[in-house]
């Protein structure tokens, strides 16, 4: 059983290096090819490719907190971390052991950019509905956090989720 664990846990591991080689490979695009270009229009006024440098958060907030990004970064990718560990390794949870990959995977390439450049590099624009500008990393980090979402409200019951639960006092009250 042991080894299972391990190799769901390798298998994780290598989502999320693929996933993050992916999303850097992007970025390095975006700089090569887009950086100081006008946009590149991919469907008339719905998708563009636009170089962005974001040196907030999600939407442009928290500009020029890179520390602060980072701490709260450092910390939720601890936590999801922590229920990828917790998780347990068989069939019924596959998927989300991607979707925690995935996110983490996005969390991590972002940070990278800010380690190396102070700012995160965006490149997808959604004009028709004049959307902020994003990455690779991003799309990871929403929409497997949307299935998440969904698996735990639908899919998953709640003897599911018992692995959440922090052992309960041995003392219980007789009732």
């Amino acid at each position: 059983m042991r080894k299972k664990n391990n190799i769901i846990l390798l298998i994780d591991l290598l989502v999320m290096l693929a996933l993050l080689a992916f999303d850097q490979y992007t970025k390095y695009l975006a700089i090569v090819q887009l950086k100081d270009q006008p946009a590149i229009v991919l469907w008339k006024d719905v998708l563009e490719l636009q170089y962005l440098e974001n040196r907030g958060s999600a939407f442009g907030m928290l500009q020029n907190q890179k520390f602060f990004i980072l701490f709260v970064g450092f910390v939720f990718m601890g936590v999801i971390l922590f229920f990828l560990i917790k998780l347990p390794k068989t069939k019924k949870y596959y998927v989300t052991h991607v979707a925690l990959s995935a996110i983490i995977a996005g969390g991590l390439g972002n940070m990278i950019d800010r380690f190396r450049f102070d700012y995160v590099v965006d490149f997808i624009s959604f004009v028709l509905i004049n959307f902020p500008i994003f990455n690779v990393a991003d799309c990871y980090i929403v929409v497997f956090t949307i299935l998440l979402f969904f698996l735990f409200l639908f899919y998953y019951k709640e003897s599911d989720l018992e692995f959440l639960k922090f052992k309960q006092n041995r003392y219980r009250e007789i009732k």
